[in-house]
């Protein structure tokens, strides 16, 4: 897991951070997570370590950070077209979108202040855990990400070589 260091970080940051390394732990197949605001600036993240994309002997993402920097791309981008096409569909908001792949799946849930969670996992993984678990961390998360923390976030992940 890479992520900022929590040195000077407010005790909402470090917790979000810490809500963000359990997730990636705890839960069985996911790769990557990345939190992203709601204006496409990465938030949080974490690389995926020596898993299942090497176990596999597959490619790992690249970017100007690693696979958070291409994941949080990702989740921005499909936040925008889903949201843009429930807006066409007079459907509402977008809660969560799904993309499975032949080697691995990208989901993406709405957290409640238009920022969003992104998670990478295998193609194996068991998607109802993965979107139980993320559905816990909006939970938790949602009334933590207040503008200052965003901004703190946002600070951090700047200064993370």
């Amino acid at each position: 897991m890479t992520a900022p260091s929590t040195y000077g970080l407010s005790t909402q940051a470090r917790n979000l951070q810490w809500l963000l390394t359990d997730l990636v732990e705890e839960v069985p197949g996911v790769n990557s997570v990345a939190v992203v605001s709601s204006d496409g600036l990465l938030l949080l993240s974490s690389d995926p370590g020596a898993g299942a994309a090497e176990a596999a002997d597959l490619p790992r993402p690249r970017g100007p950070r690693g696979a958070s920097a291409d994941l949080a791309t990702i989740v921005s981008g499909l936040g925008s077209l889903t949201t843009g096409a429930a807006a066409l569909m007079e459907t509402g908001a977008v809660k969560q979108t799904m993309v499975a792949m032949e080697h691995g799946s990208v989901f993406v849930m709405a957290i409640s202040d238009g920022s969003l969670l992104g998670v990478h996992a295998t193609p194996d993984c068991d998607m109802s855990v993965v979107a139980y678990h993320m559905a816990l961390f909006v939970g938790r998360a949602g009334h933590v990400l207040t503008p200052e923390v965003r901004s703190e976030l946002r600070q951090s992940m700047e200064n993370t070589p």
